[in-house]
């Protein structure tokens, strides 16, 4: 039973920004100082763009559901196809738990348990489930909440920067901003930070068999979302250093902070509350979003039996691909657990982020080597060297790391599962395939 096309060019486009943008991303930027906002427009120019237009001209060319794993099996082979579908799908269960963290933290901040690590782990795997069952549903309505989702990002962005030029009126800036970022061994991995957030226009290549008219409307989604997250990343960075000073605000936290502290100067007891709303709605619809488009890349492997069947079946009712989307809710599940072993809750939490960026990351070598067989040369080149530095960054301890060598075992460990574990499932599969 094949896929509706349910997606014109607003809700793609919304879908796009609402992929995209991560509300978390702000407060890292804002830690590292107001040398982060020439990072967020170097990461437009010399990493997002490049992806749009890799995106835009794959999608086009395989307008198909499965995104990712369909460009590098057609240009690379079944093996490369499936490895960078397994990285690039396991990199996002890495991202929902560390992502559920982060909004938890926000949501319980008011009630005083925002470093309280049981009630963390517990509210994030029910947000985790909250969105994965809601996907089962189905595009027709899930992408309704991709669209709350994009359009609360919009409404967040106007009310940070505007509370933060109240703030400024009334007591000046915290700091004085200066151009250049600081160049430190334990900030290095907030680069790669950066880069990949601007990732995630690739979700509406996932979704290319769900596009009523890709050749038309993914080009276009992708420079109307691109621009609205360059003004929003980098706005809300500036909008937050206004309020306070880059050491007092919390890579995990730090928005909440932001968002009291700016409260009691303004006497605006509604503004923290009201943030938590409009960042739990940008949460919800970054789940749905995520969690429904990368369910599609196990599907078209089912497709190719070179998963298991089950994966490739859709619901009767619903029309969705129901056991690759439950699959994905457990194995997030059973990472966001095992992060937290062995070290402090913040050291856990940056874990899953070095974890995340490093099988986010790898996967684009693949996509950009697709672009530049598709003629995209200086697209691919940017965004292969971006690619190569984001990993690169991504490995660096920082200072929250209490035990740097478990956490490089971890990151070591976990890479080499990963391409290990897509050898032996494609070695078990790849017999029976129709494209082996």
């Amino acid at each position: 039973m094949p896929l509706k096309r349910e997606l014109g060019l607003r809700d793609l486009t919304l879908f796009a920004i609402a992929c995209i943008v991560g509300t978390r991303w702000i407060a890292s930027a804002a830690h590292a100082g107001p040398g982060s906002l020439l990072l967020w427009v170097l990461a437009a120019v010399f990493f997002l763009i490049p992806l749009s237009i890799a995106v835009a001209v794959l999608t086009v060319k395989h307008p198909e559901v499965g995104g990712l794993y369909r460009w590098t099996r057609t240009d690379f082979g079944p093996w490369h196809g499936f490895l960078a579908f397994w990285v690039y799908w396991v990199g996002i269960a890495f991202w929902f738990p560390s992502a559920a963290m982060f909004y938890t933290s926000i949501a319980l901040s008011p009630l005083g348990l925002s470093e309280n690590r049981v009630a963390l782990v517990s509210v994030a795997l029910a947000m985790i489930w909250i969105a994965i069952l809601t996907n089962v549903v189905g595009l027709r309505i899930g992408k309704w909440t991709e669209n709350i989702g994009a359009l609360a990002s919009w409404t967040l962005g106007a009310l940070l920067v505007t509370v933060a030029v109240m703030v400024w009126r009334r007591h000046g800036a915290a700091m004085k901003f200066y151009l250049l970022p600081s160049v430190k061994w334990d900030t290095i991995s907030f680069w790669s930070t950066i880069a990949y957030a601007m990732t995630g226009i690739e979700m509406a290549g996932l979704m290319g068999g769900e596009i009523r008219d890709p050749g038309r409307d993914v080009p276009r989604a992708a420079w109307i979302s691109s621009v609205f997250v360059t003004l929003f990343y980098a706005g809300t960075t500036a909008a937050l250093l206004v309020v306070l000073r880059p050491e007092q605000i919390s890579e995990l936290n730090g928005l909440a902070q932001v968002v009291t502290s700016a409260g009691q100067i303004l006497g605006a007891g509604w503004l923290a509350p009201a943030t938590v709303l409009l960042v739990m709605a940008t949460a919800i619809g970054q789940f749905g979003g995520l969690g429904s488009s990368v369910s599609r890349m196990p599907f078209a492997a089912g497709v190719d039996h070179l998963f298991p069947a089950g994966f490739a079946k859709v619901h009767p009712r619903w029309n969705t691909p129901h056991v690759s989307i439950l699959a994905f809710g457990m194995l997030a599940s059973v990472l966001l657990v095992v992060a937290q072993f062995g070290d402090s809750m913040r050291a856990a939490y940056q874990t899953l982020v070095s974890l995340m960026v490093i099988a986010g990351f790898l996967p684009y070598i693949y996509m950009f080597g697709s672009a530049w067989k598709a003629g995209r040369r200086w697209s691919a080149f940017f965004g292969q060297a971006m690619t190569a530095l984001a990993v690169v960054c991504s490995v660096a301890p920082t200072a929250e790391i209490g035990n740097v060598w478990l956490f490089e075992l971890k990151l070591a460990g976990g890479t080499v599962a990963l391409i290990v574990s897509a050898w032996v499932i494609y070695r078990q599969y790849s017999a029976g395939s129709r494209i082996s």
